[in-house]
């Protein structure tokens, strides 16, 4: 039999979800959301409640005593309180907020969601602005006909794509008395990186594993031997010295470094789950990287081509993130 407690909580959970429902369905998802009239709430704050309770107060007070100075002091407030009104809810009124980019980190750190807030009036600005999502928030001006760019930090999940919790956005601009608020689900997914673990997949390479052998092509960069000189070789090519000393005249010999291809294959792991052998490659790919070597990925059921650089490692990531998750929440 069940408690009333449990009762109560099983309540607020059902109202609690009923509550996300109709949020979603008022405030749907998006990367760029204005602030019109419909996805804006208000509500007197502790501070107003506080407020409208002495003047409560004050008004019986002047009835009690019939004081005419009492009387206009409390409807001068009352009107004080109408015109807040107006300003608060006007302070976020067709504010514009934008998701920049999204941080691409590694489970359990925090990703940096950066957000653009701009003004379409050139009357006056949004000021006091409180943008919070759990853990943290920021209280930012966005001026008259401009616009800023916030970063937020968030703490991030496992493996694949992590969508931020709605943003709150609320105002006490200007005298405390009422809160503005609203939600912004915006459509900014962070791309999570399978964790890196070390392997021993390199210990037997060469730390310069990249420049092991010579080609045999004729190049410019090392010096491989000589041979007889052939009619056509290049002037700049002929060892002179040679018949300087009286010697048969000989061509000088260049071979270029040949680069071993780096090929972080899935099937080179025959142990382990599908996590350990992405967080294996992950690592993998991290060290050629960083030795500036070029390298490729085979997945099952893709392909990374041979490359280098920056671009290279992003596209590697990227593949492993998403190995078993595929592209959806791509924006």
């Amino acid at each position: 039999m069940s408690s009333p407690a449990d009762a109560t909580t099983g309540l607020r959970g059902l109202l609690r979800q009923r509550y996300q429902r109709w949020l979603s369905r008022r405030l749907p998802p998006a990367r760029s959301i204005t602030l019109e009239q419909r996805r804006l709430f208000i509500f007197p704050s502790r501070n107003g409640f506080l407020f409208i309770f002495t003047l409560l107060l004050m008004l019986l007070m002047a009835i009690n005593y019939q004081n005419n100075l009492i009387y206009g002091l409390t409807f001068w407030l009352g009107m004080l309180f109408v015109v807040a009104i107006h300003f608060t809810h006007g302070n976020l009124m067709k504010m514009v907020i934008t998701g920049v980019r999204a941080e691409s980190v590694y489970p359990g750190q925090r990703a940096e969601f950066l957000l653009r807030l701009s003004c379409t009036s050139g009357r006056r600005g949004h000021y006091s602005v409180r943008l919070s999502w759990p853990d943290c928030e920021s209280v930012v001006d966005v001026p008259a006909n401009g616009s800023i760019e916030v970063p937020l930090y968030l703490k991030v999940g496992g493996r694949g794509w992590f969508r931020p919790p709605r943003l709150r956005i609320e105002s006490l601009y200007p005298l405390g008395l009422l809160r503005c608020w609203s939600f912004a689900e915006l459509d900014l997914p962070a791309l999570v990186w399978p964790q890196p673990l070390v392997t021993d997949a390199l210990r037997s390479e060469d730390p310069d594993a990249g420049n092991r052998g010579f080609s045999d092509q004729t190049g410019i960069d090392d010096l491989a031997g000589f041979r007889d000189y052939r009619a056509g070789d290049a002037p700049r090519l002929i060892d002179w010295r040679s018949l300087a000393r009286a010697q048969p005249l000989q061509t000088k010999l260049f071979s270029a470094p040949v680069r071993e291809d780096h090929w972080l294959d899935w099937s080179d792991f025959s142990w382990g789950s599908d996590e350990q052998k992405l967080s294996w490659l992950c690592w993998l790919a991290l060290q050629y990287h960083g030795r500036s070597e070029e390298f490729g990925l085979r997945l099952p059921n893709s392909e990374v081509p041979m490359a280098g650089g920056d671009r290279q490692r992003e596209l590697v990531l990227r593949s492993l993130a998403l190995y078993g998750i595929g592209e959806a929440g791509t924006t």
